[in-house]
């Protein structure tokens, strides 16, 4: 089973590109987070500053003091966290079951050629 936020409580978007920042490199300042997300959305310093403070009270953050900062990581990995976020969306829309998923996506053209072979190598996979 793929992990969930420790606290259980979801993750908005808003977190979750402060999240994608900690995952592609931790620990991390607030500063530095503010750098890898801030322009981009035009947030204020102090913006990403409550959403580390949401993230750590979700328990979905850690914290470590250096010095008169802290410093910010991830407390579960990217893949555990899609991987719960992935059975939530397919247990919500498509009762439980990932065929459904696939049908809505091939009927309405949201699959490459190279998703589909990407797909089809992966059910060759898992008949072995």
């Amino acid at each position: 089973m793929a992990e969930e936020v420790p606290s259980g409580e979801r993750i908005s978007e808003a977190e979750h590109a402060v999240m994608e920042a900690l995952w592609a490199a931790s620990p991390l300042t607030a500063n530095e987070v503010a750098d890898a997300v801030a322009p981009a959305r035009g947030w204020s310093l102090a913006t990403v500053k409550t959403l580390l403070s949401r993230l750590v009270a979700k328990q979905a953050v850690l914290t470590e003091p250096d010095g008169k900062r802290f410093l910010y990581t991830p407390a579960l990995a990217r893949a555990d966290y899609v991987g719960g976020e992935s059975r939530r969306l397919v247990d919500r829309l498509f009762g439980g079951r990932a065929a459904p998923l696939f049908a809505h996506l091939a009927e309405s053209e949201s699959l490459t050629p190279a998703d589909i072979a990407e797909i089809e190598a992966l059910l060759q996979g898992l008949r072995k």
